[in-house]
């Protein structure tokens, strides 16, 4: 069942979204070489504590994972990218690093992701870094009313296209409101012009992620994480959005982003 939220309820996702936005701006911040992945995930922990909101991780059970989550955080290094548990790695000069977080304030979700390179970065990891970034805001912008899932899909696509990257259709964006994922699901690989009738009121996590040479992935042991089946490096951006009468409103947009946008 596809809910449309009002305007007020659109304003207390945004509340969410401002925290989840806080917590990656974070992330980013302390992301560095000789960083333990653990110290992120309790750091990140005690930020949502102190904020009495609730993770939409923890305990989560879907019918792909191996018994319920819990972490609070999901990070994957260089060729993981998607469900990374937080475990005992120390961070390395050059690694590339995914931070996922989805958290509930009063009833109230919102998810956002985003791809960070510790130290010295390699110019193929900032491009595929980027490509993800690009194809975010091309989906954002094809998030209009009138417009349909399959013009958002298509444009995840097209920005893969032009930068020589195969896409995953197994995992993409949803809807998302009251719970972490509600319908619609949103591949990232579409056709122009099919699907659902973007409606406002409707919201949704947009989520493109890339693997450098492959589309194909495969899980850890720990049954949770999800690696580029050649182990090439990925990388993977999502934000919460909300149709409107006009331009999608972005919920989790970060203070970093808005800076970069006005300069």
């Amino acid at each position: 069942m596809i809910e449309l939220k009002t305007p007020a309820e659109i304003e207390r996702m945004q509340v969410t979204g401002r925290f989840v936005a806080e917590i990656l701006t974070e992330v980013g911040r302390i992301a560095d070489v000789g960083v333990n992945l653990l110290d992120l995930e309790h750091h990140v922990r005690a930020m949502i504590a102190r904020r009495g909101a609730e993770s939409c991780y923890w305990d989560y059970a879907p019918s792909f994972g191996r018994g319920p989550f819990r972490n609070v955080l999901c990070l994957a290094v260089n060729d993981a990218v998607l469900h990374g548990k937080p475990h005992d790695y120390v961070l390395r000069d050059g690694d590339v690093v995914t931070a996922d977080i989805a958290v509930s304030i009063d009833g109230w979700a919102a998810d956002s992701a985003r791809t960070v390179i510790v130290g010295t970065p390699a110019e193929e990891d900032l491009r595929i870094v980027r490509a993800t970034q690009g194809a975010l805001e091309a989906a954002i912008d094809a998030a209009r009313p009138g417009n349909r899932i399959g013009d958002i899909s298509a444009a995840i696509s097209a920005v893969a296209a032009d930068h020589g990257y195969p896409v995953n259709d197994e995992f993409g964006g949803h809807g998302i409101g009251r719970t972490m994922h509600e319908d619609p699901h949103v591949s990232n690989i579409g056709r122009a012009g099919r699907g659902l009738t973007l409606r406002p009121g409707l919201t949704l996590a947009l989520e493109p992620w890339f693997a450098r040479t492959t589309d194909k992935i495969v899980f850890d042991e720990d049954g949770w994480t999800l690696r580029s089946a050649d182990g090439s490096r990925t990388a993977h951006s999502e934000h919460t959005v909300a149709i409107t009468e006009g331009d999608a409103l972005v919920l989790t947009r970060r203070e970093d982003e808005l800076a970069a946008q006005g300069a």
